[in-house]
């Protein structure tokens, strides 16, 4: 098992209980405890949990989520469809994400990945970040903002209460500013006519920005948005390279994002 493997997998048993021990832990993912005791030591210097005696409980934050964050953000779907989307992601690039339950767990999976690729001697020049992360959604912003091998931007902008995301005139002035490498969109519905759509205008136009300044556009959503209508459409099907979702996704509607040249990775 890889370290990020292993690291994503303790991280799932420190969800589910709030704590997690270095022998149970050890005999779950059949490593010795000291390899264990390592990948907790590391976690802890990334910021990604507290460290205790004999193992380790989660890194406490300092908000709470809407209730919408609360009770999904811990799916099975949800979760592999954000690992599947970190390995996609090359050390280096710009991502640019925006707010939602899929998005924040794809923050989840890039901060684990990439933990580790600025470990240097003390004194030695700064390297540059391992990834550099552009997000208008304040939730997502809080995570990376103690990563230290991550840069991260915000845009500024006015918050919507309902899902930590800031819009208007203030996001979309720094969004013209910048360029992305890919941008990794979460939606609330998606047609393979009608595009990709959001349930509140500004937040689409915000998602709308997101994909004009991307060379790469990813759309991440559980298939039970796939085939949904919202009110605002953020960009046509044509504007997106890699659909991401989970394998209960029909059949059907992977040949018709196909003949709408979205290509589907199912996880």
């Amino acid at each position: 098992m890889a370290k990020h493997e292993r690291w994503n997998a303790l991280l799932e048993l420190l969800a589910d209980s709030g704590r997690v021990e270095v022998e149970e832990a050890a005999a779950a993912l059949d490593v010795s405890a000291a390899t264990i005791r390592r990948d907790l030591d590391e976690l802890a210097e990334q910021r990604l949990l507290v460290r205790t005696r004999g193992g380790a409980v989660a890194h406490g934050v300092s908000y709470e989520l809407p209730l919408r964050y609360k009770s999904t953000r811990h799916t099975p779907e949800k979760r592999r469809i954000a690992a599947a989307v970190a390995d996609l992601i090359a050390p280096g690039e710009v991502v640019g994400l925006n707010g939602g339950t899929t998005t924040t767990e794809v923050a989840r999976a890039l901060a684990v990945r990439f933990a580790g690729e600025r470990a240097q001697a003390p004194g030695a020049v700064p390297a540059a970040p391992a990834l550099t992360v552009v997000t208008n959604a304040l939730n997502i912003a809080g995570e990376l903002a103690v990563r230290p091998a991550i840069k991260l931007v915000t845009t500024g902008g006015v918050a919507r209460p309902q899902t930590y995301e800031l819009v208007g005139p203030l996001t979309a002035g720094v969004l013209g500013e910048v360029v992305l490498d890919v941008v990794v969109l979460g939606v609330d519905g998606m047609d393979a006519e009608l595009g990709v759509m959001a349930h509140q205008e500004e937040e689409a136009a915000v998602s709308r920005l997101f994909a004009e300044r991307a060379s790469r556009v990813v759309v991440v959503t559980d298939s039970s948005k796939l085939g949904r209508r919202a009110f605002a459409r953020i960009c046509g099907t044509g504007r997106v390279d890699l659909l991401v979702t989970d394998s209960a996704v029909p059949a059907e509607a992977v040949a018709r994002f196909g003949e709408a040249g979205v290509k589907v990775l199912t996880v």
